[in-house]
């Protein structure tokens, strides 16, 4: 879609009451978010320090809302992390999810990752060791840098058809493509295991002014991963900065957000347009 305010619709205003008001039943095909994870980081207008039962039965609030709005073949990508002294929360933020949806897929989201030259043999085209990605080093002697994410893909009943090679990846061994019976092309799915790591930036407050937020190519990813062909209308509960905006209108798909905060709102509404003025 040329016309932003067409495609994009981002309401300063609680998910909550927002998606009973805004959007109709079964209308959406895609939702990607990412809602706070009650671990006291510090959002501009969300207090993320609170008591865990309390926490999650507002997870279940919002889940209602996501369950109601989509479609019957439709899909839900919810990313949740947590943190080395506190490791459950996607856990039991997904224990929430199972009493409305179906875990289809888990996705691990890999931020960054080590390969060494001398574990993986004799490997064309890998020379030297390997460190690529962004995370944030943890000093301590009790537990290792976290570099990954969880991306549970829910949907209603679990057998959501998707897209499988829309992201795949090439063969290595081009053989591989008449070997194998299901082959077909040169390229095989990619599994569960996505590596996106956070572009480089220079000067946090400016570049990415958000405490916690995924980079346009996850939600991008899985819209791609359901079915670009299949997918109309795509909704971020906690839009944030508007990383699943920017993917949208990189696609060109519209977009339905919510987010309380009136700074992330211009700052996501600025992002997405500058990918349609290009």
């Amino acid at each position: 879609m040329s016309n932003l305010r067409a495609a994009l619709q981002i309401h300063v205003m609680d998910c909550i009451p927002g998606m009973d008001a805004m959007l109709e039943a079964n209308s959406v095909d895609v939702v990607v978010t990412s809602p706070p994870y009650n671990l006291g980081i510090g959002y501009n207008s969300h207090d993320d320090s609170g008591p865990r039962a309390e926490y999650l039965e507002w997870c279940d609030r919002w889940a209602a809302g996501v369950q109601r709005v989509l479609r019957e073949r439709g899909s839900f990508f919810l990313n949740v992390g947590g943190k080395p002294t506190d490791p459950y929360v996607p856990f039991d933020v997904l224990n929430v999810m199972r009493r409305r949806f179906v875990l289809q897929n888990v996705i691990h989201w890999v931020k960054s990752i080590a390969i060494m030259r001398d574990e993986v043999g004799n490997y064309p085209g890998l020379e030297t060791d390997l460190v690529v990605g962004h995370y944030k080093p943890i000093n301590s002697p009790r537990f290792v840098n976290d570099c990954h994410e969880y991306l549970f893909h829910l949907t209603h009943s679990g057998d959501t058809p998707l897209d499988r090679l829309a992201v795949g990846t090439p063969y290595r061994d081009k053989s591989n493509v008449t070997r194998w019976k299901g082959a077909g092309q040169d390229v095989h799915c990619r599994g569960n295991t996505w590596f996106l790591p956070y572009p480089t930036i220079k000067h946090r407050a400016r570049d990415r002014p958000h405490p916690a937020t995924f980079p346009p190519s996850l939600p991008e990813r899985c819209i791609l991963l359901h079915g670009r062909e299949r997918t109309e209308r795509v909704l971020d509960p906690f839009m944030g900065i508007g990383s699943t905006a920017v993917a949208c209108a990189q696609l060109g798909v519209e977009c339905v957000g919510f987010e309380i905060d009136p700074e992330y709102c211009e700052v996501a509404r600025a992002r997405a347009a500058a990918v349609t003025a290009r």
